[in-house]
């Protein structure tokens, strides 16, 4: 029998929400959507200024080649990037995906040909696994389940903001000697690299975000993140030569995270947490028979020492399978819808090639102008961004995130099912009918997606296997919306062709109804949140009861 080990309370209670990291990382990913989404107002210019054709659908096609060689090089590389991140940390992982991001759009803004418009896309694609990484970081700065709803809306809303940001940009930037001749002359470096403008505005943020990251931004690697920082060191340092630092403005805080940014602070030690509410030892062991001492607090209760950072066993467990393969179909099917939504809204209206034929033989859309597609998309963007701040948290935290996803997957086959007949309504109904597809869209994408991460978080057995996971996760869903695309590209053709509008809707409805068979065998499974709610629910005296036993044995 071990002697127990005298040890006095820390800190008691749980821990903070983490908003100070979680805004730090924010900053840095905010860069990485305006530097994806500013090229898509101009990629259809860009690929026809190369002059490699006339035919319109060419230029289209070579124009969608050059968006999804990204999310085709991401594929091939973010199970690397996940496993990389859990051995040598994330923060090292994220500052060189940022990098990576940051000299694609500088060889993307000076590319003279449309080979090197794709070397430079698919470069960023292999050198970002960044998606992942951020979701394992966001996972283990979280220690409770109370904080996860807010929690998994924060990335989702900076994306929303990137999506919005990112195509208004690249619009007013783009090709600036003929929109601002009076300040980039003809003939200049402008002129000669139309695109470049955008794209080094793209750098420039990275850059920013870059700087941000290794002067603010913690590891949250179990194993890593006691090891030396000197970009944090440093940037503590500055801090504290702010001049504002000094006496009244210096403003106490209960805990690091609760503490304003700019204002220096002492990192907390680790906390002890008992069932009862009084500290215990937040590094335990995962079995009770490995060696970890007893250790008694002064009032004589007993602390169990199990760590946290074991390492990983199975990894890739059937629940795990499940819940990754449900993200895959979820990013195939609403990245369809994307691609599908502006193309529907341009295409001309039914009846002007082929005679319709109700309720299935009618072909076309809305044929409205690219002002008004673009009016559509921003409403969009600023709902998305709404719905994930105020919509999502609510509802997680009534019904759970397994209920959500579940549900969110029952619905959306109707969604597909019923999108191409809104274009028969009168024309009163038409513009209120694009709005509630729209609308019910970015509340399901809003809803689904945080769900399915938050399952994916919760579902690794240990912190070190966050990375993989992830990893894969995002890998799986960077072939599906690399896929998605052209699978639906090749049925709206055939569809318009035929007279048959519906096609590609329907068909995206069926992968539907597949994600939702998948998604209703997932069960919420136990992984290291349940294992730590377990733990801390266990009686001191039946915890050294159980280790007792098991010494005997």
């Amino acid at each position: 029998m071990r002697t127990p080990i005298q040890r006095t309370a820390a800190v008691p209670g749980p821990p903070p929400y983490p908003s100070r990291q979680l805004l730090i990382l924010a900053l840095c990913r905010i860069c990485e959507p305006i530097a994806f989404m500013s090229i898509f107002p101009y990629i259809y210019h860009m690929v026809k200024d190369f002059h490699l054709t006339e035919d319109e659908s060419q230029i289209s096609f070579y124009a969608g080649c050059v968006t999804s060689a990204f999310t085709f090089a991401e594929f091939l590389t973010s199970v690397f990037w996940g496993r990389l991140s859990d051995k040598i940390g994330r923060k090292p992982v994220l500052l060189m995906g940022m990098g990576g991001t940051g000299l694609s759009v500088l060889i993307f803004g000076f590319a003279p040909s449309l080979q090197v418009a794709l070397l430079a896309r698919a470069l960023g694609g292999f050198l970002n696994g960044n998606i992942g990484v951020i979701q394992t970081t966001v996972a283990e700065l979280i220690k409770v389940k109370e904080h996860q709803p807010q929690a998994y809306s924060v990335m989702p809303t900076v994306w929303c903001i990137g999506s919005i940001v990112g195509p208004m940009i690249g619009g007013a930037l783009a090709k600036p000697v003929e929109t601002l001749p009076s300040v980039f002359a003809p003939g200049s470096l402008w002129d000669r690299f139309p695109y470049l403008l955008p794209n080094l505005f793209s750098a420039v943020c990275v850059f920013i975000g870059v700087i941000i990251g290794i002067l603010f931004l913690e590891e949250t690697h179990a194993e890593k993140k006691e090891q030396r920082d000197r970009g944090l060191e440093f940037g503590k340092l500055l801090l504290s030569r702010l001049p504002w630092r000094n006496g009244k403005g210096k403003a106490p805080a209960k805990s690091a995270e609760e503490q304003p940014l700019l204002f220096e602070t002492d990192e907390p030690l680790p906390g002890y947490l008992t069932n009862d509410g009084s500290p215990r030892l937040a590094s335990r062991a995962d079995t009770l028979a490995d060696g970890s001492p007893d250790l008694e607090q002064a009032d004589g209760s007993q602390l169990s020492c199990r760590s946290e950072t074991k390492p990983p066993g199975k990894i890739f467990t059937k629940p795990i399978l499940i819940i990754i393969a449900s993200y895959g179909i979820l990013a195939f099917h609403t990245m369809v819808f994307d691609a599908l939504l502006p193309v529907f809204l341009s295409t001309n209206p039914p009846g002007s090639k082929e005679p319709a034929s109700l309720p299935f033989k009618f072909a076309g859309g809305f044929g409205l102008d690219t002002q008004s597609i673009g009016v559509i998309l921003s409403v969009q963007g600023i709902y998305s961004m709404a719905s994930t701040r105020l919509i999502f948290p609510r509802i997680v935290e009534k019904l759970g995130a397994l209920r959500v996803f579940q549900l969110m997957s029952l619905f959306y086959p109707m969604l597909y099912f019923l999108t191409p007949y809104i274009v028969l309504l009168p024309d009163n109904l038409r513009m209120v009918s694009i709005y509630a597809i729209v609308v019910w869209k970015c509340t399901f994408s809003t809803l689904a997606y945080p769900s399915n991460t938050m399952l994916t978080s919760n579902s690794a057995p240990t912190t070190l296997a966050l990375g993989t996971i992830n990893g894969a996760a995002g890998s799986t869903a960077s072939l599906c919306r690399g896929l998605g695309p052209i699978i639906s590209g090749v049925f709206y053709t055939m569809g318009l062709e035929s007279g048959y509008s519906i096609l590609s809707w329907w068909v995206t409805g069926l992968v539907a109804i597949g994600g939702a068979y998948v998604g209703m065998q997932i069960t919420e499974p136990r992984g290291r949140m349940d294992e730590k709610e377990d733990i801390e629910a266990v009686p001191a005296s039946q915890d050294i009861m159980d280790r007792e036993e098991m010494e005997q044995e």
